[in-house]
C-alpha cells in the first residue's frame, strides 16, 4: 500500500515540477518582453522559439531532479536539505542551458531571461514542495498514510527509535510491535509491546501487513542477525538496520569499499578536508576583520568603562585547549576583579558571584567580554563558529566523565556555535552542548555555519545563564 501510494506521489510531484517549470519559464519571458520594468536591448527572438526550447528544458529539469533525490519520500527529509537540493539542480540546469545556447551560437536566445527564470523557479519549487510536505504532515499526524513497522530485537537502540518516531507524528510511521528472545512477552516500552519471540516473524510476514522491518538486535544477539536479513529479504518487506552501538558512530556515517569488504568509518569531520578548512579559514580571517572595524566602538567604551570603574589589566587571558588538544591564551575583556592563577583554573563563576565587577555583569550578559576573541580568530587559535573552547582542568575532568567529549578539540573552537545559538551557555548541561558539539563537527557546512551566524545575530548575544 505505502509503495503504491509513494508511487503516485512521486507521479504528481513530476506533474506538479513539469507545470512549475513551464509556469515559471513562461513567466520569465513575459518579465523580460512584455512587462515593461526590463529595459530591451538589440534583437530579440520570437516568442515560439523560445516555447520550442521547452521540449528540451522539462524533461531536462525533471531529471536533475531525480538525479537529486528530489523524488524520494519527505518522511525524514529534512527543509534545509531539499532546498539545497533544489538550488543545486537548478544551478546546473541553468549552467547546462547557458552552454547550449553557446556551443549552438544562439546569441539572440536572452541569457537575462534564464536568470529570472532561474530565481523565479527556485522560488516556486521551495515553496510547492514546503505546502506539500506540511499537507503531508498533517494527514499522517491524523493516522492517514501511515507506514507500518515490526522492530526485531528489544535494545537502547529500540528505545532510542521508539522515542524518535512517538516525538514526529508527522513522519507517519506506525510501530505494531517487537519481536526479541530475551525479553518477556507483553513487555512495553512507550506503549509499544513485545509480541513474542523472533521465530513469530516467519507467521507475520506472510500476512503482508507489514511495510518495513526495522532489525535493532542488542549486541548480545547479532548472531542471530544474518538468519534474520535473511528471512526478511525473502519476504521482500523493505529491511533496514539500527545498530545497538549508534553511540559510537556518527550521526553521518560514511563506508568505504575494501575490494567487497564494507568499512564503517567511526567519525566523519567534513573539517578534515583540507579545501573545506581553507574555505573556513577564508571566511574566518574575513568574518573576523569586518567584525573588528564594525564593533571598535564598542569595544573602545567597553575598553574606557573598564578601566574607570575597577584596577587591573583591561584584557583578560586564560588558558583554553583549542584545535588538536593544543592550549592557547583566549583574550576577553576582564569582567571581574583580578584573582589569583589557581583560583580562575578551577572555578566557575556561580549566581550573584561577588568577582563579578558591576560593568562585568553587563559585558556578560551581552557577550561584549567575548569581543577580543576575534583577535584570537586572526592568529588562528579560534573560529568564528565552532565548540566553545574549557580550561585544561575541566577537559581533564570531562574526558573521563561524558563519552566522545574529546572529539570537539578535532576542529578549531569558536566564538559562537550551534550549542550556544540553541541556548547552552554558561550554566547549563554539559553533556547536551557536547551533544550539539558532535552534531555541528559531523554534519558541517559552509551554509551551517552562515546559518548559526544569522542565529547568533538574532538571539546569541543577550546570555540569560551568564553570571
Amino acid at each position: 500500500m505505502i509503495k503504491s501510494n509513494q508511487k503516485r506521489l512521486n507521479r504528481i510531484h513530476v506533474l506538479v515540477d513539469a507545470l512549475i517549470v513551464v509556469f515559471s519559464y513562461i513567466l520569465s519571458w513575459w518579465l523580460k518582453y512584455k512587462s515593461g520594468l526590463l529595459p530591451l536591448f538589440g534583437e530579440s527572438l520570437p516568442f515560439k522559439y523560445y516555447m520550442y526550447a521547452l521540449v528540451g528544458v522539462i524533461p531536462g529539469y525533471l531529471i536533475l531532479y531525480y538525479c537529486f533525490h528530489l523524488y524520494r519520500p519527505k518522511r525524514l527529509s529534512g527543509r534545509r536539505y531539499e532546498i539545497a537540493q533544489i538550488i543545486k539542480a537548478n544551478t546546473i540546469g541553468l549552467l547546462a542551458f547557458i552552454l547550449v545556447l553557446y556551443l549552438f551560437k544562439l546569441n539572440t536566445f536572452s541569457r537575462q531571461m534564464l536568470f529570472i527564470f532561474y530565481a523565479i523557479n527556485v522560488y516556486l519549487e521551495v515553496i510547492t514542495r514546503n505546502l506539500i510536505r506540511y499537507g503531508l504532515n498533517k494527514i499522517r499526524r491524523n493516522g492517514f498514510n501511515l507506514k507500518h513497522i515490526l522492530l526485531v530485537g528489544y535494545s537502547r537502540a529500540a528505545e532510542a527509535y521508539i522515542d524518535r518516531i512517538q516525538a514526529n507524528p508527522q513522519w507517519g510511521y506506525n510501530i505494531h510491535g517487537i519481536l526479541d528472545d530475551t525479553v518477556k512477552k507483553g513487555t512495553q516500552y512507550k506503549g509499544i509491546k513485545v509480541l513474542g519471540k523472533t521465530e513469530k516473524l516467519l507467521h507475520l510476514l506472510p500476512k503482508n501487513s507489514l511495510d518495513e522491518i526495522a532489525i535493532t538486535l542488542g549486541l548480545s544477539e547479532y548472531s542471530k542477525l544474518e538468519k534474520i536479513v535473511e528471512i526478511c529479504e525473502k519476504s521482500g518487506v523493505h529491511t533496514k538496520f539500527i545498530p545497538d552501538y549508534n553511540s559510537i558512530l556518527p550521526t553521518r556515517p560514511y563506508t568505504e569499499d575494501v575490494l567487497g569488504l564494507p568499512v564503517i568509518n567511526i567519525r566523519n569531520v567534513p573539517l578534515n578536508n583540507t579545501v573545506n578548512q581553507i574555505i573556513k579559514r577564508i571566511v574566518d580571517i574575513m568574518g573576523a576583520s569586518v567584525a573588528i572595524i564594525l564593533f571598535s566602538p564598542i569595544m573602545l567604551i567597553t575598553s574606557l568603562l573598564i578601566k574607570i570603574t575597577s584596577s587591573g589589566p583591561l584584557i583578560f587571558k586564560q588558558e583554553r585547549i583549542g584545535l588538536h588538544n593544543k592550549s592557547f591564551q583566549m583574550y576577553k575583556f576582564r569582567s571581574m576583579e583580578v584573582q589569583s592563577a589557581e583560583k580562575e583554573k578551577t572555578a566557575f563563576t556561580i549566581k550573584n558571584d561577588p568577582r563579578v565587577t558591576g560593568i562585568g555583569r553587563f559585558i556578560r550578559q551581552t557577550s561584549i567580554d567575548e569581543l577580543p576573541q576575534l583577535f584570537n580568530i586572526l592568529k588562528g587559535d579560534m573560529s568564528l563558529v565552532g565548540p566553545r573552547p574549557e580550561r585544561p582542568f575541566f577537559v581533564d575532568k570531562f574526558k573521563e566523565e561524558i563519552p566522545r567529549y574529546m572529539i570537539k578539540h578535532q576542529v578549531r573552537p569558536g566564538m559562537t556555535g550551534w550549542a550556544q545559538v540553541n541556548g547552552l551557555r554558561g550554566n547549563t548541561s554539559i553533556k547536551r552542548r557536547i551533544a550539539y558539539d558532535l552534531y555541528y563537527i559531523e554534519n558541517w557546512t559552509l551554509g551551517f555555519d552562515i546559518k548559526i551566524l544569522f542565529m547568533t545575530l538574532f538571539k546569541g548575544f543577550v546570555n540569560k545563564n551568564a553570571y
